[in-house]
């Protein structure tokens, strides 16, 4: 029993149980095949609904829930919308399996939004249960277990399609049954005490732990004297001098005075502090102080808008799949090709860290090089009528967006504390779902321009070519910036050193 007990106040024991649930939460084996399910005999929806009409509600209702959620998230402590998130995912899965209709898909896409905005409170979980020297393992860990779940479903869905041993219904009841697992394990996740702006190591009676250590140390430092200690200071001022006796009592009254003016100060601080207002206030403090940077502006602007492109290409890259070869009168791989990106994904972020690049110079232009294949393979994956080079395509752009993001976590990460990280990741992300609900709205919404899949992706390649446009040309100035300053620092210390040595001919001469 000791032995679980010590192992239960382990940052193992909270980390174990988050990557176990981020592992069943992703295993999701219908995924890979939701259009085909959608626009097959189970729900009988055209391609046009489904992307015109459904999958839009999903970018709005995402980007509308993502700053409550944010909020709610730091205030809750976390657990409880993790609970919340999977409690939503087993709904999402179950209207899915049950209802019909546009109107219900619809309702499912947006209860599917408030899953996908709960994930700020599984990555931020692990911040107030593990200490700082354990960050880097546990959140590898989290993300591994994540990595896994998608590719086990991707593999798993593949198989069962494949071998038609269960049909779309059926592969939705094992799914619930596996959400199940999660949402267990969820409930046993311990409770933080702590959160990063809300609850701040509060003890019961709301003060602070270094605060109340500052306190208890000062009432210590001032104990008033004993009877018999009090008598002997008197007796030795007495008998030394009377104007030391008037000293020990003028010392007495300050150190009284300080110390009702500093438990005023801590009773005021602790009134104003983890207030709503007070929080907001310092979000939007260090988010200015985040964002002063202007390299830090750059990159946190590539992530936006990338991330609103690789949105869009997997949100509805299967129905360019539907129309390049149809599901009616093909085997489709979806699955394999899922689990196959994911892996290439895996590995390619994987191998940045033992990469030697120096980033912070070739960075930006591997931002617009890299941004210049993935506009190539969407463009490849349109124009092209054989569906294994979209496939490829697929798996070329996803490979590309996993390294690209990775590097771009890096040097996001390299100057910010965890709670600042969190925040900028919290801002990206919101900024992506802004631009991504304005590419939505404009061109996939009935209610705006409705084009078709094969003239969508059309304009994602275009739009990730001018991406890498941008960033190309920027990381071209900086590059060549940095080398101007770097001949000049160069040229500076020989520059002295040619000086000194006609100072001390100069000097030998005279």
């Amino acid at each position: 029993m000791k032995t679980m007990k010590q192992w239960m106040k382990d940052w193992r024991y909270p980390t174990s149980l988050l990557c176990i649930y981020g592992f069943f939460s992703t295993v999701k084996p219908l995924e890979p095949f939701l259009i085909p399910y959608l626009a097959g005999p189970d729900k009988n929806l055209t391609i046009e609904q489904v992307t015109n009409q459904i999958f839009p509600v999903w970018t709005y209702s995402y980007l509308a829930v993502l700053v409550p959620v944010f909020l709610l998230t730091d205030w809750l402590r976390y657990k409880p919308v993790v609970v919340f998130q999977c409690t939503a995912l087993l709904v999402t899965t179950a209207m899915l399996l049950w209802l019909k209709g546009v109107p219900e898909m619809q309702a499912v896409q947006f209860t599917y939004g408030v899953v996908t905005s709960c994930d700020i409170a599984y990555f931020t979980y692990i911040y107030s249960m593990v200490e700082l020297k354990h960050y880097l393992k546990a959140t590898s860990y989290c993300r591994t277990a994540q990595l896994l779940g998608y590719t086990v479903g991707s593999v798993l869905g593949q198989v069962l399609v494949s071998f038609d041993l269960l049909s779309y219904k059926n592969i939705l009841v094992f799914t619930l049954i596996i959400t199940s697992i999660a949402w267990i394990t969820s409930i046993l996740l311990p409770l933080p005490k702590t959160s990063m702006f809300f609850h701040q190591r509060r003890r019961d009676g709301g003060e602070d732990e270094e605060e109340e250590e500052v306190r208890e140390g000062s009432v210590s430092s001032v104990r008033p004297l004993e009877p018999e200690a009090l008598e002997t200071a008197k007796g030795f001022s007495t008998k030394d001098n009377h104007l030391d006796d008037v000293k020990v009592n003028e010392a007495a009254e300050k150190q009284q005075k300080n110390l009702e003016g500093s438990s005023d100060n801590n009773s005021t601080r602790n009134s104003k502090k983890g207030g709503c207002g007070d929080v907001l206030l310092r979000l939007w403090k260090d988010f200015l102080q985040c964002f002063s940077s202007r390299t830090l502006l750059y990159w946190s602007a590539w992530w936006a808008l990338a991330t609103c492109g690789y949105n869009q290409t997997v949100n509805y890259v299967q129905a360019l799949w539907e129309h390049v070869e149809p599901s009616s009168n093909f085997t489709v791989y979806n699955g394999g090709v899922e689990a196959i990106s994911n892996l290439f994904g895996a590995a390619a972020a994987y191998g940045v860290g033992f990469s030697s690049a120096d980033w912070s110079l070739w960075g930006e232009m591997a931002l617009g090089l890299l941004s210049a294949l993935e506009g190539g393979a969407l463009f490849a994956m349109v124009f092209s009528a054989n569906i294994w080079v979209c496939y490829c395509g697929y798996i070329l752009f996803k490979s590309l967006y996993m390294l690209l993001i990775t590097i771009a976590m890096f040097q996001i990460a390299a100057g910010l504390n965890m709670e600042r990280y969190a925040l900028v990741f919290g801002a990206n992300t919101f900024c992506a779902l802004v631009f991504q609900t304005i590419l939505t709205s404009v061109v996939v919404d009935s209610r705006g321009l409705g084009l078709d899949v094969v003239t969508q992706f059309i304009i994602y390649g275009a739009y990730f070519s001018v991406i890498a446009v941008i960033f190309f040309a920027r990381g071209l100035y900086t590059t060549l910036c940095q080398k101007s300053k770097k001949k000049k620092q160069g040229e500076k210390p020989e520059d002295a050193c040619e000086a000194e040595d006609d100072a001390q001919i100069k000097g030998t001469k005279l």
